[in-house]
């Protein structure tokens, strides 16, 4: 079994849904739910990273460590190397970062990202993707697409459609022909310690800038990243109060 931790990002302040990590599913707030989740994954251990003192007492109690964060990180990665910061763990250590937003995110998943990257010696992060079967997905730019190697370590990420199938799209993009390796990412992180702690270090890139994909900037400063295959996307998760009503009226399971 892959020993993994698993640090769960979530800030007070949000653009579309402030608080919306103490929004109630089922009658407890979202973010326990992700605690949940975590915890049938297999971690050795979950943290919540947090800026807020009512989401920390929120998962106050539930099988969780609360790591108090600033408020000012730009990113939950971000937020997740400050954690590392107050930590003394091994640089070998895998973390995963499970956003406070998904409270349906599979635990398989996030055992599968951990386990693909303990299986990676040469890779500083691990992540996942599905494949895309219907062009519209293909082309749509807030579906980010992943290309990967043999050994499935990733090339590039993007919101443009790659690979493009030239000979198939001659006369427009009508169906994927078949066969073709299209990915969309699915995003998720396992990341090792010793990354984490380089990361703040690493200069913004020109292609993270303008493709606004954060990953971009581990590729271009030589991180390599394993990208795990799954069958089928996982649940998405909440941004706005509408996908809240969504996942309320579906009766998902939690």
């Amino acid at each position: 079994m892959t020993s993994f931790v698993v640090v769960i990002p979530a800030r007070y302040g949000s653009t579309r849904f402030p608080g919306k990590a103490l929004a109630e599913l089922e009658g407890k707030p979202m973010v326990a739910h992700v605690v949940d989740r975590a915890r049938e994954s297999g971690a050795s251990e979950i943290i919540v990273a947090t800026d807020d003192e009512r989401i920390a007492a929120a998962v106050a109690g539930r099988g969780c460590s609360i790591a108090m964060t600033r408020a000012d990180h730009a990113t939950g990665t971000d937020r997740i190397a400050e954690v590392v910061t107050q930590h003394a763990w091994a640089d070998d250590t895998i973390i995963v970062n499970a956003q406070g937003d998904e409270p349906l995110l599979p635990p398989e998943l996030i055992n599968g990202v951990a386990t693909a990257l303990d299986a990676s010696a040469e890779a500083a992060i691990a992540t996942a993707c599905h494949r895309i079967s219907d062009v519209t997905e293909f082309m749509d730019p807030n579906a980010v697409k992943v290309v990967f190697d043999e050994n499935h370590y990733a090339l590039y990420f993007s919101r443009a459609p790659i690979p493009w199938p030239r000979e198939a799209f001659a006369s427009g993009p009508a169906t994927l022909p078949e066969k073709l390796p299209a990915y969309r990412h699915i995003g998720i992180y396992a990341y090792r310690c010793a990354f984490l702690r380089a990361y703040t270090e690493l200069a913004q890139v020109a292609l993270e800038r303008f493709e606004s994909l954060e990953q971009l900037r581990a590729l271009a400063h030589g991180y390599r990243i394993a990208v795990s295959v799954q069958e089928q996307a996982p649940p998405p998760g909440i941004d706005t109060p509408a996908d809240l009503e969504r996942v309320r009226a579906a009766n998902s399971p939690l």
